[in-house]
């Protein structure tokens, strides 16, 4: 048990920290989160800004949905580089500005962040470190509580910002569904940690190119897999909504080019399964996880178990099972993935 622990990838160890990460922060964010809540109920805003970069934009996807779907804010991402580059003014008066990131130093987010700010948005960070410049910069700081995370590749600390957006939506709408869902995440995480998925490693592997498919919420997932796989394992990987898919990117996937498709119990689910039975019938390689993979029992279709859910969580228990897929991926293809090449953990983008 030793000698296994000892040969495990700071990413891997790191990313099995992310449930206990999410107790510390549902815990020491309560707080937080309810005065944040109930000042956006008292004062809503006309609609929300997200501001982030890497791993932490895919984040603000996840915000994205979640904020159209449960509270009906409209919420766009905003590019640092509006102020760090072109000077430009933004007009988010009365607008919430979420900010996320892991480090809270890159400059063109600073930059950003304090201008929204006087502009009179509500600015508020989700920050892994507290003391960071964006948090002095934010009115409302969340910190992530991850603790240090020494992989380039973020995993924890972006699982922490994925609960962190739930844990506002929840605060903000007073959904006591979504409470409920805040309460059990550490729990439903520890689960997803058991699942399985090694059975894609071959396919994943041997691929060339992948598509990786999700929709609503799971879009936000299904970007960070295919961010993952770029930087740790050196595979192509392109995320595609599942309402794009058939269209044009369809085109390209065949044998070496297999669709990962990542499903979470809501709306979306038929739309899913029904996309699995045209690419199978199509003759690609699917991968499949989540409740979409029930059917999915025919030659061709790798089947992924997803732990039970709530349907606004799933996406963050799939992202939980995907990071050890992504783990073993990048090391049966020659790569560590603790020290992707030409990354660093801060990229200070201006």
């Amino acid at each position: 048990m030793a000698a296994q622990a000892a040969s495990e990838t700071a990413m891997l160890r790191e990313a099995r920290e992310a449930p206990a990460a999410v107790a510390r922060l549902i815990a020491a964010n309560a707080e937080l989160a309810a005065a944040l809540g109930a000042r956006l109920r008292a004062a809503p805003p006309r609609f929300a800004v997200t501001c982030a970069r890497g791993s932490s934009d895919n984040a603000a996807t996840f915000a994205k949905y979640l904020f159209e779907i449960r509270l009906g804010v409209v919420t766009a991402s905003v590019g640092p580089s509006i102020s760090s580059v072109y000077q430009a003014r933004l007009r988010v008066a009365d607008a919430l500005f979420l900010s996320i990131s892991q480090s809270g130093r890159s400059p063109d987010l600073l930059k950003l962040a304090e201008a929204a700010r006087a502009e009179g948005a509500t600015t508020v960070a989700l920050v892994n470190d507290a003391a960071s410049p964006l948090a002095g910069l934010s009115e409302v700081v969340l910190p992530l509580h991850a603790g240090p995370e020494r992989s380039v590749a973020a995993t924890k600390s972006f699982i922490a910002s994925l609960a962190g957006v739930l844990q506002i939506a929840a605060a903000w709408s007073a959904d006591q569904a979504l409470h409920a869902a805040v309460e059990r995440l550490p729990e439903m995480l520890e689960e997803a940690l058991t699942s399985d998925w090694s059975a894609a490693v071959p396919a994943l592997v041997q691929a060339r190119d992948l598509y990786v498919v999700g929709r609503g919420t799971g879009y936000a997932v299904a970007q960070e897999a295919a961010l993952k796989l770029k930087e740790t394992a050196g595979l192509h990987a392109e995320a595609v909504s599942a309402a794009e898919v058939m269209h044009g990117p369809q085109a390209l996937a065949g044998a070496d080019f297999p669709v990962m498709i990542l499903s979470q119990p809501d709306e979306t689910l038929a739309g899913m399964r029904d996309l699995v039975k045209k690419l199978r019938d199509r003759g690609v390689p699917v991968i499949v996880a989540g409740p979409a993979a029930e059917t999915a029992e025919e030659a061709g279709i790798v089947a992924l178990p997803l732990a039970s859910a709530d349907p606004l969580a799933a996406p963050i228990a799939l992202i939980q099972s995907f990071y050890p897929l992504a783990d073993a991926v990048a090391r049966a293809r020659g790569f560590d993935p603790d020290r992707p090449p030409h990354l660093n953990k801060v990229t200070e983008t201006v």
